[in-house]
């Protein structure tokens, strides 16, 4: 698996991801500046990684997705090339056009760092075939703006379609059953608001993120 992070200013989670690919995959990542045009040649993965990208300035993600490095993360994910964006990552996919939908302020305007229960939605994608359907896994968030929405068509559509990769299991945002991860319709591009990277070994406390990047490999090579 070859696999790339992309950095931007004031992320802070990107060693984070280049780590836990490293540690799955045994290669480690190559990390791609923000402002360089191209994504190195044969990369099959793209990771777009937590943090706050450029101080969260206008809103989450809005000007990490207008970076020149975005062009050519969407013009890969068009030729089918998986796409992880995480937390700050899922809000940059969002504002990229890549998925549908925002991710606004939690409701209670609190900022939320604890280990969250979570349902997989779906098991039929290359980034959710580790785990079963409807199975009940653990993984830590940090974030502010976690709160996915979308119109009632979109919403209506996502759920038709098979897209929500995974919800919440308890209240976190609003309510139990509220959008934690969420597929684009050719299922090779994920945002997901929990850290799976900050799960991958015994010593963080368990290891459900883990299959997330194992189930990656298998599917990829």
């Amino acid at each position: 698996m070859k696999a790339a992070v992309i950095v931007f200013p004031g992320s802070n989670c990107d060693r984070d991801l280049a780590v836990a690919i490293g540690q799955v995959s045994g290669t480690a990542p190559a990390m791609v500046w923000h402002a360089d045009p191209a994504l190195p040649a044969g990369t099959d993965l793209i990771c777009v990684p937590g943090g706050f990208s450029y101080g969260d300035y206008l809103r989450s993600g809005a000007i990490a997705a207008r970076a020149p490095v975005m062009r050519a993360v969407r013009e890969a994910a068009s030729r089918g090339v998986a796409v992880l964006g995480v937390c700050n990552g899922f809000q940059i996919l969002t504002e990229a056009g890549l998925l549908p939908g925002a991710l606004v302020r939690n409701v209670g305007l609190n900022y939320v760092c604890r280990d969250v229960a979570l349902t997989v939605g779906t098991a039929d994608s290359a980034f959710t075939r580790g785990y079963a359907q409807g199975e009940r896994i653990t993984v830590p968030v940090a974030h502010h703006d976690g709160n996915y929405v979308a119109d009632a068509e979109t919403l209506a559509r996502v759920e038709g379609e098979g897209r929500v990769a995974f919800r919440y299991a308890e209240p976190v945002n609003g309510s139990a059953g509220d959008i934690a991860g969420l597929l684009n319709d050719a299922g090779n591009v994920l945002g997901l608001m929990p850290h799976p990277e900050r799960r991958i070994d015994a010593a963080h406390g368990g290891t459900d993120g883990r299959r997330l990047f194992e189930g990656l490999l298998a599917a990829i090579g």
